[in-house]
C-alpha cells in the first residue's frame, strides 16, 4: 500500500525530514514503513510517498506526516521531540487532541521567531492564561510554563492591554547559601532572577529589554519585594511558586490590583524549602480550586519541549520515588504489626 501527501515547499519538506531525515527515521521505525520524497509539478514543494505491506501502519503514518506537516507551518524547526510526541499522542488515540492545536502566534522574538504552543497542553495553558485572571501552571522542567507565562506578558504589554510587566520569585536556596554569594543584596540576588531576565532578553532583545527596565515598565524582583503593594494593570508572573510558604502565596496573590493578571508557576516535584515547610503553592490548588476566574493547568511529561531525555529523567524519577513510598509504606505496616 502507498500514501502521498503533497507539502507547500521544499523547506518544509525539508523540516518535516529533519537533518539527515533524522525525523522520518523516527517514523519510519515506529510504524514500520518506508517513507521517500519525490519532486512533483502539482505543488511548489515535494510529494512524501508512504509505503508499506500493512495498510492500517501506512495510514497511522500518513497521519502522523500530516500532522508533522502542520506543525511545520507553526514552527521554524521540527525535533525528534516533537515527532516523538505525534506518535504518542497517535498512539494513545488522542488524535482528537492533537486536532486542537492552536495555530495563533503568541508573540514575535527579536529575532522574528514565532513563539507558539508546541503541544496539547501547552494551547491549554495558553487558553486558560487569556481566559482567566490568575493561572496556576505545575509541571516538570522543560515544559515552557515560565516562558509562555513571559511570552503572553509580553504581547499584552505590546498590544497595551496591560502598562507593565513584573516577575518575581521566591530567593530560596537550592542547596547552596545566598550569604557565600559575592556583592551586594541586588548581586547576590540575581542569579535567582536569571531565567526571568533571560527569556525576557530572547523576546524583546538586549536594548529594548534595557530600556524598559530603565523605564519600569520590566520589573523583576524578589517576591519579599511584593510586601504592601497594589499592582494595577500589570501582568505579574510569580515562578518557582513551590518555594513559596503559604504565607507568601497568600501575599503574591492579594497583591492583584484592577486590570491585572497573575500567572503563578512551579514543579511541585522540586521544592527547595526546609524539611516540615508546606509549600504555598501546593496549599494554593487545594484552597483556590474552583474559584470562578482562576485556572489550575497540570502539565505532564509529555508537554516537555526541552530535550528527549529529560522527558526519560522525569519518568525515571517518579518512578522511584513511587517504588521508594510504596516499600515505606509496607514497612510502616510491618512496623506497625510488631509493634502490637
Amino acid at each position: 500500500m502507498e500514501r502521498i501527501i503533497l507539502t507547500d515547499s521544499i523547506d518544509q519538506t525539508a523540516a518535516i525530514f529533519g537533518s539527515f531525515d533524522s525525523n522520518i527515521a523516527i517514523v519510519e521505525r515506529a510504524f514500520g514503513v518506508r517513507i521517500v520524497n519525490r519532486d512533483t509539478e502539482k505543488t511548489a514543494g515535494d510529494a512524501i510517498v508512504i509505503s508499506g505491506s500493512d495498510p492500517e501502519a501506512v495510514n497511522s503514518a500518513a497521519t502522523a506526516v500530516e500532522y508533522l506537516k502542520k506543525m511545520a507551518t507553526l514552527n521554524d524547526t521540527l525535533t525528534e521531540q516533537n515527532v516523538e510526541y505525534v506518535i504518542n499522542m497517535l498512539r494513545d488515540g488522542r488524535e482528537d487532541e492533537l486536532r486542537e492545536f492552536d495555530e495563533g502566534c503568541i508573540c514575535i522574538t527579536v529575532r522574528g521567531r514565532p513563539i507558539k504552543a508546541k503541544t496539547v497542553g501547552q494551547r491549554k495553558y495558553v487558553e486558560a492564561i487569556k481566559n482567566n485572571t490568575i493561572v496556576l501552571g505545575i509541571g516538570p522542567a522543560g515544559t515552557g510554563k515560565t516562558f509562555l507565562a513571559v511570552a503572553m506578558a509580553v504581547s499584552a504589554l505590546r498590544n497595551k492591554e496591560i502598562s507593565r510587566i513584573i516577575l518575581t520569585r521566591p530567593a530560596v536556596e537550592a542547596g547552596e547559601k545566598l550569604g557565600f554569594l559575592p556583592g551586594d543584596l541586588q548581586s547576590k540576588i540575581d542569579p535567582y532572577l536569571r531565567p526571568l531576565h533571560d527569556s525576557l532578553y530572547e523576546l524583546l532583545g538586549p536594548e529594548n529589554y534595557a530600556h524598559q527596565l530603565e523605564r519600569g515598565t520590566i520589573e523583576i524582583a524578589p517576591l519579599a519585594y511584593m510586601r504592601g503593594r497594589t499592582l494595577d494593570d500589570s501582568f505579574i508572573i510569580l515562578d518557582e511558586a513551590q518555594n513559596t510558604t503559604p504565607e507568601q502565596m497568600k501575599m503574591f496573590l492579594t497583591r492583584l490590583g484592577y486590570n491585572s493578571k497573575a500567572v503563578v508557576t512551579g514543579d511541585l516535584t522540586q521544592t527547595d524549602l526546609p524539611s516540615g515547610k508546606r509549600s504555598g503553592l501546593a496549599e494554593a490548588t487545594k484552597v483556590l480550586a474552583g474559584i470562578e476566574g482562576i485556572a489550575i493547568h497540570t502539565f505532564t511529561e509529555r508537554d516537555v519541549v526541552r530535550h528527549r531525555l529529560v522527558q526519560k529523567i522525569i519518568l525515571a524519577y517518579e518512578k522511584y520515588y513511587s517504588e521508594r513510598q510504596s516499600s515505606d509504606s509496607a514497612a510502616r505496616k510491618v512496623y506497625s504489626i510488631f509493634k502490637k
